[in-house]
């Protein structure tokens, strides 16, 4: 009984509701249509009395609320006629629907005359130069921003359908979010934005407007690839003039863009173009990236005098991949724009193309003498390349102020917040807020996943919360895959991701490693509440065992670290027995050398073993400069084959020994022996700039090289033994990678160095090169040699080497516009070495990247002074993949 009277009270209140909103609610809402009947999507509905508009759904609806008056409404759609309503709103809501006629363009006499160019040319020319001039108009907007993400799979493999639906994933239904944001920009590249709510029937909360909506057209990338306004644009593009037309008392032009070369990071389709101010009016956009299909559209409204901003922002992201498909919509709204002019900027020169215009005597020059800020002040006509010119010295100057007055290596900021009561929002606040009704398909997900979520709560009940805490303890397997256990304040302890230390080599046998650490972790907020410092100790102790050879080794690190929020210290000691690679770089991976022994009888790996202790020091004073110094005391042995175990049976192909071949070392470098050796690093990035995100400041590493020095000296007089090291090496590294155009990139690696002595160098001291002869491919485009031995050339004499990879947008395959389309790249390889006693070893090769989107392919040969030596395929992981091993 109780449930029913409930019940019906809820009916009540939900009844008075609806009776509320229905009588107290007005504004207009209605459908926009062709004269076909056909829904138009994303159509502009703007106010202009209030420079101010909402977007149609995907069904063409709209709703807008306002109080009551007189508003004169503007819709458009990009290829129809705008057309404009003048409506009264009372007391109730206005139906009014808009059946829009395709649009009819004018075309220039110009156009129609033999020989001459194409008047798209000096529009874009026009447009391009006054491209920055749009960028920085503005001192400071802020606007509000609805975002509505829709996705939905709509294919998948077979065997994985039924796997899906049980998690709860269904083709062809959609997985909405919606977001409502109020975002601050500020010159130079400063954005702030408050999320005043979300919801989503999806697990991500963090659904944010902001890259939306600073992807402006007007820079020379987004995202990138080349914008159509780029100063680059006509290297990539082919513009044609497709008739112009009127709206809101502006000219404006059409403009087919089209790619010199089609492919990813390029666009295709429309933009147009207002004359007279250059900007950009609306586009219609489409373009790839690795095989899937973007399509962007734009439609804008002067939000001041001069000044057109987007009002409507729409996403489609669809394609495939190992047999799954899916198609994700996004859709964002601006509104309530409030801008700041910048005062600077306030007036428009005339812009002439000196190319097909005539340059009036009065036009006048960029002057290096005169400030750029005067210069701008004048009203007098520019040609577009003095203007641009004089804008690009404007930009400078008024980034050096900003760096002079406060953040002098901050190239941008960024600052993000959540209202408390953005994920409380009932039902009725998004029914008031949300400018774009739901589809039908989008209302069924809500209501999908709401049951769900009824459903999931319903199942945590006490019993399960226990069972689940108790479920939270130790587990046998993490031993292997590692885990963490807390004891509070700050202390844990753990094993390391063990399962990789299981394998084989010729010297161990079959062997089984295991890692351990305790920890104690504190840290403390500073007065900004958002930067840390934090503090830690660790003892990581651990333990290998060879079967074949009986050997037990074992080692373990003490170590603290005191970290600031752009600078930290960590200093240690380490000690014990344990092997090692001569190559303390491990130029070969354990579970590789495992099995190219097992399967194929060849051991790369060579190895030797020391009783050490090992005193570091690290201070990274920031981001762009860090020096490093340890102090190592080893005695160090030679070790030899113990096992001669392989499924590979064949007698042609025997086990090397584990003392590796070398052009220049003899057998007394094998020989046992002792080293106290110092090693000083220092590594700098030059130029190196930042971006601030919610206060913490974070390096930008891509746009700066990383110059490296280093310094070894062994001191024989800390033994006075005759088999005690005694050496000092120097060297010099330098490593960056450098974009060109559309996905041009060249990656290098260059190091060279000398020893200043060699009286007395063990092998295990000798300048190591990272090598390869397995089929696998290194991770990074410009780590390590493909075909070279992995200690042929050693050395303790002088050294340079050089590794550098470049990547074409398109180059012989990638001629074909199908391959571009589906994310293929092409790569060429060249690396060099030269010692003191080696031959001239250089490799040449070629590699097809992104194959299938996660793969690499490469082909190449390697030359002894110029002569042919090995060749070969190698297969690795595509470059753009950030692979990790460490713990």
């Amino acid at each position: 009984m109780k449930s029913e009277i409930r019940f019906s009270v809820l009916s009540l209140v939900l009844f008075l509701f609806a009776f509320h909103n229905a009588l107290f609610g007005q504004g207009i809402k209605g459908k926009v249509v062709t004269v076909e009947n056909a829904p138009l999507p994303f159509a502009s509905v703007y106010i202009r009395n209030l420079e101010d508009g909402v977007p149609t759904n995907e069904n063409g609806l709209y709703e807008f609320k306002l109080k009551p008056g007189y508003y004169d409404v503007i819709v458009q759609y990009l290829g129809y006629k705008s057309r404009l309503e003048t409506v009264e709103v009372k007391d109730a809501w206005v139906t009014l629907d808009f059946v829009l006629e395709p649009q009819i363009y004018n075309l220039s006499e110009v156009e129609v005359r033999a020989g001459a160019e194409d008047p798209a040319l000096t529009i874009m020319r026009k447009a391009i130069s006054k491209a920055k001039y749009h960028r920085l108009q503005l001192q400071k907007y802020s606007t509000t921003v609805y975002l509505k993400g829709t996705g939905q799979l709509t294919d998948a493999p077979f065997f994985m359908k039924k796997t899906l639906e049980e998690e709860g994933l269904k083709l062809n239904e959609a997985y909405t979010s919606e977001s409502v944001s109020r975002i601050i920009f500020t010159l130079p590249d400063k954005v702030e934005e408050r999320v005043i709510s979300i919801r989503t029937n999806g697990d991500n909360q963090g659904t944010s407007p902001a890259p939306y909506i600073q992807t402006s057209f007007y820079q020379d990338q987004i995202n990138e690839i080349i914008s159509p306004l780029s100063r680059s644009a006509f290297t990539y593009y082919q513009f044609k003039y497709e008739g112009s037309f009127f709206d809101q008392n502006v000219m404006v032009s059409k403009i087919k863009v089209t790619p010199r070369s089609r492919g990813e990071r390029v666009f295709e389709g429309y933009i147009y173009i207002i004359e007279d101010l250059w900007a950009i009016h609306s586009l219609d956009l489409r373009t790839s990236l690795f095989g899937f299909q973007i399509s962007a559209k734009q439609q804008y409204a002067p939000v001041a005098e001069n000044v057109w901003m987007p009002l409507t922002h729409s996403y489609t992201f669809g394609g495939k991949i190992f047999g799954f498909e899916g198609e994700f919509k996004y859709l964002a709204s601006t509104r309530d724009y409030e801008v700041t002019l910048n005062p600077d900027l306030v007036k428009v020169p005339e812009i002439i193309d000196e190319k097909v215009q005539d340059v009036p005597q009065d036009a006048t020059k960029f002057k290096k003498s005169v400030s750029a800020l005067e210069q701008l002040a004048s009203e007098e006509p520019k040609t577009r390349k003095e203007y641009r010119k004089l804008l690009n010295e404007y930009e400078k100057a008024a980034l050096k102020e900003e760096q002079v007055a406060e953040k002098q290596d901050v190239v941008s900021e960024r600052y993000y917040s959540i209202d408390t009561l953005a994920k409380k929002r009932d039902l009725s606040y998004w029914d008031s807020i949300r400018p774009v009704p739901l589809t039908l398909k989008e209302i069924e997900g809500y209501k999908r996943d709401d049951s769900l979520a009824t459903v999931e709560v319903a199942k945590l009940s006490e019993v399960d919360s226990v069972a689940k805490k108790a479920r939270s303890g130790f587990k046998p397997l993490e031993v292997l895959t590692g885990g963490s256990y807390s004891f509070g304040k700050g202390v844990s302890v753990g094993f390391k991701q063990n399962l990789t230390k299981i394998s084989f080599n010729t010297v161990e046998g079959w062997k089984v490693g295991m890692g351990f650490f305790y920890r104690k972790y504190s840290e403390v907020k500073l007065a900004d509440s958002v930067n840390r410092i934090r503090k830690s100790f660790n003892i990581e102790p651990e333990l290998r065992y060879g079967f074949s050879s009986d050997r037990f080794y074992g080692k373990v690190n003490f170590r603290w670290s005191h970290t600031q929020p752009t600078s930290g210290q960590t200093w240690g000691l380490e000690g014990g027995r344990y092997i090692y690679q001569f190559n303390s770089d491990d130029p070969i991976q354990e579970q590789v050398n495992a099995a190219y022994s097992l399967l194929v009888r060849k051991n790369y790996m060579k190895l030797y073993e020391q009783d050490f202790v090992r005193a570091y020091w690290s201070h990274r004073v920031n981001y762009g400069l860090t020096y490093r110094v340890n102090f190592t005391w080893a005695e160090r042995r030679e070790l030899f084959n113990t096992s001669d175990y392989s499924f590979y049976n064949k007698p042609e192909r025997e086990y090397t020994p584990n003392r590796p071949d070398n052009v220049e070392a003899g057998d007394e470098v094998f020989q046992n022996n002792q080293i106290a050796k110092l090693n000083a690093s220092l590594e700098w990035r030059p130029g190196l700039t930042y971006t601030i995100r919610d206060g913490r400041k974070s390096p930008n590493y891509e746009r700066s090289p990383l110059l490296t020095f280093t310094y070894q000296k062994a001191f024989p007089g800390f033994f006075g033994a005759s088999d005690a090291s005694k050496f000092d090496l120097v060297e010099v590294g330098l490593k960056h990678d450098v974009k060109f155009g559309v996905s041009g990139k060249l990656d290098f690696n260059v190091t060279a160095g000398t020893f200043l002595n060699n009286d007395r160098v063990y092998f295990q001291d000798f300048k190591h090169f990272g090598g390869n002869r397995t089929i696998f491919s290194n991770f990074g485009p410009a780590s390590n040699y493909r075909f070279m031995d992995y200690y042929k050339y050693s050395t303790n004499s002088s050294f340079i080497s050089g590794i550098a990879h470049y990547q074409f947008r398109k180059f012989l395959l990638t001629q074909l516009p199908m391959l571009r389309f589906s994310g293929l790249r092409e790569n060429i390889f060249v690396n060099y070495l030269k010692t003191e006693n080696s031959p001239h070893y250089t490799e040449i090769g070629y590699s097809l990247d992104n194959l299938f989107r996660i793969f690499r392919l490469e082909l190449g040969v390697a030359f002894e002074n110029g002569k042919y030596l090995r060749s070969g395929p190698l297969f690795g992981i595509a470059t753009f993949i950030d692979v990790n091993f460490e713990d």
